[in-house]
């Protein structure tokens, strides 16, 4: 049973690597398709290096209720997130793993587990911190809840001018985790 639309999106990792962010970015581009969203951020007390996660709904129609316990996909950046939500993502979903730094194999046989290397990915732009838009591209490819170019102007518009610059970098990130997710997905079909 395969979900057909994707519209609760669970996100979660350490505190400093983009998660809420990632969330945000998901609504925003949702409100500029004129979507329906809503973002739910939760962090642990410390913060950075804290547990940080966020759940987000974008919709055509109208949202009932912003808070789910099982979302329909999940991106998920540490081992402890992988442990603490991997059972969550309803069966049929999907699951993409930064497998970076999670260590552990996905159990699920009843979700699609997509295993993004996303810290090397960054890495190969020159930029380490651009590991969660890398993840944030596989998400979208594999969900077309939105579309890149919605991130892309989302950032133009909460990105104060000074930071401009680092548009284009963002955008090789998303594709890069698009394309990726793209060649996984050929390299299986002729397995």
């Amino acid at each position: 049973m395969m979900i057909k639309q994707f519209n609760t999106i669970l996100l979660a990792g350490f505190g400093g690597q983009g998660v809420l962010s990632m969330g945000q970015f998901l609504a925003y581009a949702g409100m500029i398709e004129e979507k329906e969203v809503a973002w739910i951020p939760s962090y642990g007390p410390e913060m950075r290096g804290g547990t940080a996660n966020c759940l987000v709904t974008i919709s055509q129609e109208e949202i009932d209720s912003p808070v789910f316990e099982f979302p329909d996909a999940a991106i998920i950046m540490n081992r402890p997130s992988l442990e603490r939500f991997e059972k969550q993502v309803k069966a049929g979903g999907v699951l993409i793993v930064n497998a970076s730094l999670v260590d552990l194999a996905p159990q699920r046989k009843d979700v699609q587990v997509i295993l993004v290397p996303a810290n090397e990915l960054s890495s190969q732009l020159g930029n380490s911190k651009v590991a969660n838009m890398v993840m944030l591209g596989a998400l979208i490819e594999v969900t077309k809840v939105v579309k890149i170019d919605s991130v892309i102007e989302c950032l133009k518009n909460v990105l104060p001018d000074s930071k401009h610059h680092l548009l284009s970098i963002n955008r090789s990130a998303l594709e890069m985790g698009a394309e990726y997710v793209r060649y996984q997905a050929n390299e299986q079909i002729a397995v």
